[in-house]
């Protein structure tokens, strides 16, 4: 009998103290999860000693990659100095002014600990703003693990309801039904149904929370149309638009938002700006921050939190968030550009049904002939769902870590070999496909 893997055998050990083995589902795989020794530039090499180039960047959060010097060092000097205090540091106002001037719709930032509680508190702070209960999200958007950020996060066709009347579909068994009749759930780019279902609760909704790029959605920036016309309804309803940059805000200087000609009234941001390390920040309009203003007569929002503003992280990602300047965020989409024409190309070449998608830093595979403009037409059915499997298993084992949607993430550390070589092991992949069609 073949000797068991260190992986499985540490696997083995995981399986009897957390659920499933593991404390994060997105890093299941079979027969066992991946274990990480160390990581390096791009690079990352599990401890069987097997190297991969890292595409998925810890989810998308890593936008230099692993362990970056500067970072390091800044890290460590910090580290020596103490970790959390009961007191403010002037790191943290440095950093904060550094985000804030990034996006001229930055008046005032708070810091908080995870993308999900960024959502969370730009949700509670559009509730405080404008007194009321419900919020409207798009079918499909991921935001976190928040009850109210969940829901439809993840529907299937049995459970989805109508396309012109989307249900309100929970994650996690138990979620209150209460919680549920709270969000109203509307399709992307749909305008215009889009409105008329927000119509229907426009005296009751405290904000519209989009991602303008949605990862589960399609991966595809939103129409401009949509977001203009949800900015328009917002405004003419007494609303707030929230946009969550958690992700996407690693795609341009100021985030996604850049693309379009709005501004929205708060932003929840996370991954990218931590260099590495659990960060979230809510930012926004000054009037509408001031919610959580204690030194307000009237304090609409109480807002704490033991390690927000965390005297490591806020080092880490101040560092992060100056490395990443105008000329990194144009040298990274660069290659993301680079990677999405050479799958294009791929896609002709070998008569595959599939397409890319994408923007910035970030681009995605689907085995579909058209981009998806929504969250159904993006969803996978069992062929393509298996097919999928094979395609990212084949780049696993060809040497390349893929987001599990079959999602890449470029980093600052990658250049033109890196991108060719996953391109040239996409194509591959994509023969592999026809041949068992």
């Amino acid at each position: 009998m073949a000797e068991s893997s260190k992986s499985q055998r540490l696997y083995d050990r995981a399986c009897k103290i957390l659920p499933g083995g593991v404390s994060r589902n997105t890093l299941l795989r079979k027969p066992h999860p991946l274990y990480a020794d160390f990581g390096k530039g791009c690079r990352i090499t599990d401890i069987e000693g097997v190297e991969r180039i890292d595409f998925a960047n810890n989810m998308a959060s890593l936008i230099h990659g692993h362990a970056h010097p500067a970072i390091v060092e800044a890290v460590s000097k910090q580290l020596a100095r103490g970790s959390a205090f009961t007191m403010a540091t002037e790191v943290e106002v440095e950093f904060a002014e550094a985000l804030c001037k990034r996006n001229a719709a930055f008046d005032k930032l708070r810091f908080v600990n995870s993308g999900t509680e960024a959502v969370m508190a730009a949700i509670k702070a559009s509730r405080a703003f404008t007194g009321r209960p419900k919020i409207a999200k798009i079918e499909g958007a991921y935001h976190g693990q928040y009850d109210y950020a969940e829901v439809s996060q993840m529907p299937d066709p049995a459970r989805w309801g109508d396309r012109d009347h989307p249900n309100s579909v929970p994650v996690a068994h138990g979620t209150p039904a209460s919680a549920l009749d709270d969000v109203i759930v509307v399709p992307c780019n749909q305008p215009e149904l889009a409105t008329s279902i927000l119509d229907e609760h426009a005296d009751e909704i405290a904000c519209v929370l989009i991602d303008p790029m949605a990862h589960r959605v399609g991966l595809r920036p939103t129409n401009a149309d949509f977001l203009t016309a949800m900015r328009r309804w917002t405004e003419a309803n007494g609303a707030l638009l929230v946009f969550d940059e958690v992700i996407t805000f690693r795609c341009e200087y100021g985030g996604a938002q850049s693309w379009y000609d709005i501004a929205p009234d708060l932003t929840a941001l996370g991954k990218v700006i931590g260099g590495g390390f659990p960060v979230g920040a809510i930012v926004g309009r000054e009037q509408v921050m001031d919610v959580m203003n204690p030194l307000n007569k009237k304090l609409l929002f109480p807002h704490s939190g033991t390690f927000s503003a965390n005297p490591v992280t806020v080092t880490a990602g101040l560092v992060a968030m100056e490395l990443f300047d105008k000329e990194a965020v144009r040298r990274v989409n660069t290659l993301t550009k680079r990677a999405m024409t050479g799958i294009e190309a791929a896609i002709e070449r070998t008569g595959v049904r599939a397409c890319v998608t994408g923007g910035g830093s970030m681009f995605r595979v689907h085995l579909k002939e058209r981009a998806p403009l929504n969250y159904r037409d993006a969803f996978l059915n069992p062929d393509e769902s298996r097919q999928l499997l094979v395609l990212l298993d084949h780049l696993f084992d060809s040497g390349f870590m893929m987001i599990n949607t079959c999602s890449g993430a470029v980093s600052t550390a990658m250049g033109e070999a890196e991108i060719d070589a996953l391109v040239a092991a996409i194509e591959t992949g994509f023969g592999k496909l026809q041949q068992h069609a």
